[in-house]
């Protein structure tokens, strides 16, 4: 691999971070753009996929392209989130509008792709349809239990609906929404979300109005609650290190990533765990015998799904955007 391709660690720095103003270019060497050649290096290795999580690697493509998946998994990948909340009563402690921020703020299990975008051009008392809107209601009273244990102290006990949570969202289906989500009704992702405490005597009514929207607007439209990525690291032995100080080494960096074979010499296991800690280096012993860096070309993606889409799907659809980004350039008259 060449040296150009890593960006170096060392004790008190980092070394070759910079780039050319032509992504993936350098001084010497053939780097004109070439579709098939670009198709024998790339790769993607998918680690691990889950309901929440996917953990995969994007391999041979420049930083910007990568960069830009992770900044579209964020901020420009649709969802639904509550917009509106018209409040009829409350006589909690908690104001209507700090209610009303908390409840925009939980994640809905919805297919963003089942709804329309609202036309802000429309008179705003024919704006929201069924086709764009969707309806919560949350209804809740606090009442005294009266088969509360003797002197129990515990709220839960004394008194029912006391505390207040995203799961007594209701979802209220208007017209043909009644068909369309009969297998998949919306509900919040995570159902125990604490949203109001209540007492005896209070209450809260309110509707909520769900509608598309990108993070860009506004972080409760955002699918994912991190989308991030590193650069794989790279640990080059330079010199055998064996007996006692292989052991040493080994305890330099977390478990699983060097490993001790029976001839006592350390080698790399998986420098993938690797969390490039730079512990190795703040010994002398280990000077010239090890180089730390990271693979320039090499990315580590992990994409945490806030429940509504899975992460793969999140994923795609940044694909899908970017594309379309693409597109709309090659045929933008610029300059005209």
């Amino acid at each position: 691999m060449s040296d150009n391709n890593i960006v170096g660690i060392e004790y008190n720095r980092v070394t070759n971070t910079s780039s050319t103003d032509f992504p993936g270019h350098q001084s010497s060497g053939d780097f004109s753009w070439d579709i098939e050649k670009f198709k024998k290096s790339f790769d993607i290795k998918i680690t691990n996929v889950s309901e929440r999580v996917a953990n995969f690697d994007l391999i041979h493509i420049d930083t910007s392209i990568a960069n830009a998946f992770r900044r579209i998994m964020i901020a420009e990948v649709p969802s639904v989130a509550v917009e509106t909340v018209y409040s009829f009563m409350n006589t909690s402690v908690i104001q209507d509008e700090v209610l009303a921020h908390r409840i925009g703020l939980v994640p809905l299990k919805v297919d963003p792709d089942s709804l329309t975008w609202v036309d802000k051009s429309v008179d705003e008392n024919d704006r929201y349809t069924e086709d764009n809107t969707i309806v919560l209601s949350l209804d809740v009273t606090c009442t005294k239990n009266p088969h509360a244990p003797k002197n129990s102290t515990n709220p839960n006990e004394l008194y029912r609906n006391s505390n207040v949570y995203a799961k007594d969202l209701k979802f209220e289906p208007q017209g043909s929404q009644l068909e369309k989500y009969k297998d998949n009704p919306v509900v919040p992702t995570d159902p125990n979300i604490l949203l109001a405490k209540l007492r005896p005597g209070q209450e809260i009514s309110l509707r909520a109005h769900c509608i598309l929207g990108v993070g860009a607007d506004h972080a409760k439209f955002s699918p994912v609650a991190t989308a991030s990525y590193r650069l794989l690291p790279v640990i080059d032995i330079k010199e055998p290190i064996t007996g006692e100080l292989a052991k040493k080494f080994q305890k330099c960096f977390p478990p699983g990533v060097i490993e001790i074979d029976s001839k006592g010499e350390a080698y790399v296991a998986d420098a993938r765990k690797d969390t490039v800690s730079r512990e190795v280096l703040r010994h002398p012993e280990f000077n010239g015998k090890v180089k730390l860096g990271r693979q320039r070309d090499y990315f580590i993606f992990q994409v945490e799904s806030t429940g509504a889409m899975p992460p793969e799907e999140i994923f795609f659809k940044s694909v899908r955007v970017l594309k379309n980004k693409a597109e709309y350039l090659r045929k933008c008259p610029i300059g005209q």
